[in-house]
């Protein structure tokens, strides 16, 4: 760093120091909100307790993460996914800014919400390096937010999804300060992937967002992903058990966050089956958002109506969660049935559709496809369709198919296989290798340059480039070494999923016929 040379911008709470290198101004761990702490851990995320700091704030470091543990999958090196976990630290919800050096004019401004299952995951993370992005003139924001206890859990007296409260509350951080970093206030995209999709997708869906943004991208995520009251409830008893508390916001903000980090690691396997919902996670994760409508069902009320949606799953995202710890070539037809229970009122019904779309598949493909269809695809799809019902805003869908050759190839197209291309980065050393997310081999030369801009090309005009999305056709761009646009892809395992209940209206949301 060079205090004399380094760019300084001044921010509604005070004055911050940057990095610039190779043409690109980054500024980490700027606050979007006070720190949260004791019981501020479990209220709405606060502004910052003065109006500014004195001097200039060193914004050239990471600085410290929400509280979680090291979160692996098996024999796949995840670390440029997950991060290296906790970096202990207070003054966690943070914002960091990547932007051209030589900022000038509006610039198209991208704000990313990281995945990890609600549990993990940081701006710190490998991944989410913003360089590329500012190389090719957007400014782009990464940013932490409550995770696990603190973040998700339903607790009595507390507000719900504080987590979700915490991106709302960065993008209005982005709509006071992001002039300042070169970016356009008024064209900003909000995009997140996996956990950070569902929230994305649970944003659309919150009227005190509206107007924050004008575009959403939502990889791999759900509109159909957030937990009912009574299923919450039985992760708040089982949190409260395993701390020897009472299930109350008061017992909740005297536990230290060692303990909750700890306690949230026990909360695995909790049944959230009731008699009318299945777990919309199928066991993935403990904690997600907890709304009396799904995001999906707010959206076709007309939520978010005006803003352009760019939304896709991967072909095979099922594998992340069997192929690294030896379960896809294990599979049996058993698993494959308890899959299909596990996830859908008729599961034999179920199994027997994708038999039949599949007729040569083995049981680790069959799966894999109900798994990452009932966690992503099937809430994927009715979020498209009940966005793409209203023409005030356009909608496109994509299918990420490209295929990791990572363990003998059956990784594949799996959950986050997309996100190195997505930031150009599928060239980090981390992402390659025997336990590498991408294997041995080389992808595609232009793969990553050609999905990266595509995405730059969303944020800053509105049209990825294929035909929208909508209720007939269900146009989608299948990205691959090769493109094509495809006309409802998989519509027969689609159409299974129609009438799935996983939220607590009446009506189940069926998807537009």
């Amino acid at each position: 760093m060079n205090p004399d040379t380094d760019p300084i911008v001044t921010t509604a709470q005070g004055a911050v120091r940057g990095l610039r290198q190779d043409g690109i101004t980054a500024f980490l761990n700027i606050p979007y909100a006070a720190p949260p702490l004791d019981a501020g851990r479990f209220a709405p995320p606060q502004p910052q307790p003065h109006e500014s700091w004195d001097g200039v704030r060193d914004a050239t470091v990471p600085g410290p993460n929400a509280p979680q543990s090291e979160r692996k999958l098996g024999s796949v090196d995840m670390s440029p996914y997950f991060g290296a976990g906790w970096k202990h630290g207070e003054d966690y919800l943070t914002v960091s800014v990547w932007t051209p050096a030589a900022v000038g004019g509006d610039l198209p401004v991208m704000v990313f919400a990281h995945g990890g299952g609600f549990v993990a995951g940081s701006t710190r993370s490998a991944m989410y390096d913003g360089s590329g992005f500012a190389r090719d003139g957007v400014v782009l924001v990464t940013l932490n937010y409550r995770l696990g206890i603190a973040g998700f859990l339903d607790i009595p007296g507390a507000p719900v999804n504080r987590g979700l409260l915490d991106v709302v509350a960065a993008l209005r951080w982005v709509r006071e300060n992001i002039a300042a970093f070169g970016g356009d206030p008024r064209n900003v995209t909000l995009f997140g992937q996996s956990a950070g999709a569902t929230i994305v997708g649970g944003v659309l869906a919150t009227p005190e967002a509206t107007g924050l943004f004008r575009r959403a991208i939502v990889q791999s995520g759900s509109g159909l992903g957030a937990f009912t009251t009574e299923q919450a409830a039985r992760v708040t008893k089982a949190a409260a058990a395993a701390l020897g508390i009472d299930p109350h916001v008061d017992a909740f903000a005297d536990i230290d966050d060692e303990r909750l980090v700890e306690a949230a690691n026990r909360l695995a396997g909790i049944d959230l089956q009731t008699e009318t919902h299945s777990d919309p996670l199928i066991g993935l994760s403990p904690f997600s958002l907890v709304l009396d409508t799904q995001p999906a069902e707010s959206v076709s009320a007309g939520l978010s109506a005006d803003v352009d949606l760019l939304i896709g799953t991967n072909t095979e995202e099922g594998n992340l969660y069997l192929a690294p710890v030896g379960n896809y070539s294990t599979s049996t037809a058993a698993d494959v049935d308890a899959a299909a229970a596990r996830s859908h009122p008729n599961p034999a019904q179920l199994v027997e559709t994708y038999r039949k779309a599949r007729p040569e598949a083995s049981c680790g493909e069959l799966r894999s496809a109900i798994m990452g269809d009932a966690a992503f695809g099937a809430g994927s799809w009715a979020l498209a369709s009940a966005h793409a019902a209203h023409p005030q805003s356009a909608t496109f869908g994509y299918e990420f198919a490209w295929r990791s050759p990572a363990l003998n190839g059956e990784l594949g197209a799996t959950h986050a296989i997309e996100l190195p291309f997505v930031f150009d980065l599928a060239h980090l050393p981390q992402l390659h290798g025997p336990n590498g997310l991408l294997g041995l081999d080389k992808p595609p030369a232009d793969l990553a340059a050609r999905v990266h801009e595509t995405w730059v090309r969303f944020a800053r005009t509105g049209n990825p480039g294929w035909d929208p999305y909508d209720s007939e056709r269900r146009a989608t761009m299948r990205i691959d070494a090769e493109w094509t646009q495809v006309d409802d892809p998989r519509g027969q395992e689609r159409q299974a999923w129609r009438t799935r209940p996983t939220h607590r209206s009446a009506h189940p949301f069926k998807d537009t016929p």
